[in-house]
C-alpha cells in the first residue's frame, strides 16, 4: 500500500508549480473544459460540461490522495497569476506497484513544453516518492502532441484498443504506452 506524502506536498519545476488539487480548482477546470479543443482528447469529459459533475469530481481529491488512489496537481505557471490553474496532471488507477499517468492544459498553455514538464515531474513523483514502479498512459490516436510528450518521457508503445469517448459519443482508437522504472533513470530526475 501506498504511504500518502501530506496534502501540503508541492512539486517545483523550473516553470511550474504543481499543488495537490483542490475543490476550489473546479471552476477553473469548468473553463479549461468549456473548450471543446481540450475536452474532445478526454475520454470521460463530458461536453459540454457538467458543473456539478467537475465540483463532485474535485471535491473527492482529498480523499483520493489520503487513501493512495490517486495524485491530482494543479498546475500554475510561476510567472503567473498565482492560484490561476492552466490545467492538470495526476496518477490515479493504482494498483499493485503501477499507476496510470494522465494530463490536460487550456489551451492557451498548449505548445510551450508545460505538458511535457508537468508529466515528467509527476513521473518522479510516481517513481520516488510515491514507490511506483512502472506507469502506464494512453491517447488518443488523433493527439499526436500527447504522443511526442509520453515519447519524451521514455513510455514505450504496447498497443492500441477501442475505447468509448465520452465527449466524442462513439469509440476512438486510444494508443497505449507504459513506462518501468528502470527505463526512466536517465531521462527524469526528482525536481
Amino acid at each position: 500500500m501506498i504511504q500518502p506524502p501530506p496534502l501540503s506536498h508541492r512539486i517545483e519545476t523550473a516553470r511550474l508549480i504543481l499543488r495537490p488539487s483542490q475543490a476550489s480548482d473546479a471552476a477553473r477546470a469548468f473553463e479549461i473544459q468549456s473548450d471543446w479543443a481540450v475536452t474532445r482528447m478526454l475520454r470521460m469529459a463530458a461536453f459540454p460540461p457538467d458543473r456539478e459533475e467537475i465540483e463532485g469530481w474535485f471535491s473527492d481529491h482529498a480523499r483520493e490522495w489520503q487513501a493512495g488512489e490517486a495524485f491530482r496537481f494543479a498546475v500554475e505557471r510561476k510567472d503567473g497569476e498565482a492560484g490561476h490553474m492552466i490545467g492538470l496532471a495526476d496518477i490515479d488507477g493504482i494498483g499493485g506497484d503501477e499507476g496510470e499517468l494522465g494530463y490536460w492544459f487550456g489551451r492557451e498553455s498548449w505548445g510551450h513544453g508545460f505538458a511535457s514538464e508537468a508529466a515528467g515531474a509527476l513521473v518522479a513523483f510516481a517513481f520516488h516518492s510515491l514507490g511506483l514502479a512502472a506507469l502506464r498512459s494512453g491517447r488518443a490516436r488523433d493527439n499526436e502532441a500527447s504522443g511526442k510528450v509520453l515519447a519524451k518521457l521514455g513510455f514505450q508503445p504496447i498497443g492500441e484498443t477501442r475505447l468509448f469517448s465520452r465527449p466524442r459519443g462513439e469509440e476512438i482508437v486510444q494508443c497505449r504506452y507504459r513506462l518501468e522504472h528502470r527505463e526512466s533513470d536517465s531521462r527524469i530526475t526528482t525536481p
